[in-house]
C-alpha cells in the first residue's frame, strides 16, 4: 500500500454528479470514508450533486450500485466498504465477490465505480485508512472519481464530431 495520497486532479466549474453506496456494517470506519469522500469532492468541486445510498454490508453494495447506475446520469460512482478479517474464510469470500461485481456493474453500465470497500486484517489497518488524515482511502476514491470523470468527459468531447 502506498503512503501517498494521489495528487488532485483539476477541478471543473460545471456540475458533476456522484452516487456514494456505502456500508453500515463497520460504520465508525465506514463513516470516516464517507465523511472524507464528500470533504475532497466538494473541494474540487463546490456545487457536485451527492446522493448517499447506505446498504446493510458489503455484500449488498452491488445490487443497490447496478440500480443506480441503470439511471444514468452521473459522472462516477463510489463504493465505501470496510471488511475486516475474521477466523474463517467468510471475509475473503465477500470481498472476492463484492469486487466482481463491481468492475461487471461499472462495465455493463459504462459508468466508472470507484471501489473502496476495503478488505483489511484488523481495526488498526481500518483505523489508518478510513479515519486518518494521511492516506485516507475516502480523500483517495474522491480524486480517483473526480480525475476518471474528467478522462471521460474530455474522450467524449474529443470523439463526439
Amino acid at each position: 500500500m502506498s503512503n501517498i495520497l494521489p495528487t488532485r486532479p483539476r477541478s471543473f466549474a460545471a456540475k458533476r454528479n456522484f452516487a456514494i453506496i456505502a456500508s453500515q456494517y463497520n460504520p465508525k470506519y465506514v463513516q470516516g470514508l464517507v465523511d472524507h469522500t464528500c470533504k475532497e469532492l466538494y473541494a474540487m468541486i463546490p456545487n457536485a450533486g451527492i446522493a448517499l445510498y447506505q446498504v446493510p454490508g458489503a455484500f449488498e453494495i452491488p445490487i443497490l450500485l447496478q440500480e443506480v447506475a441503470r439511471r444514468g446520469s452521473l459522472d462516477a460512482i463510489i463504493a465505501l466498504g470496510v471488511i475486516i478479517e475474521g477466523e474463517t474464510a467468510h471475509a475473503r469470500h465477500i470481498a472476492a465477490t463484492v469486487t466482481d461485481a463491481i468492475m461487471r456493474i461499472s462495465l455493463e453500465s459504462r459508468i466508472p465505480v470507484i471501489h473502496e470497500v476495503l478488505s483489511v486484517r484488523n481495526e488498526e489497518q481500518a483505523e489508518k485508512r478510513c479515519l486518518g488524515e494521511e492516506i485516507n482511502r475516502g480523500t483517495e476514491a474522491a480524486r480517483a472519481a473526480v480525475q476518471v470523470a474528467n478522462v471521460l468527459a474530455d474522450f467524449k468531447e474529443k470523439n463526439a464530431a
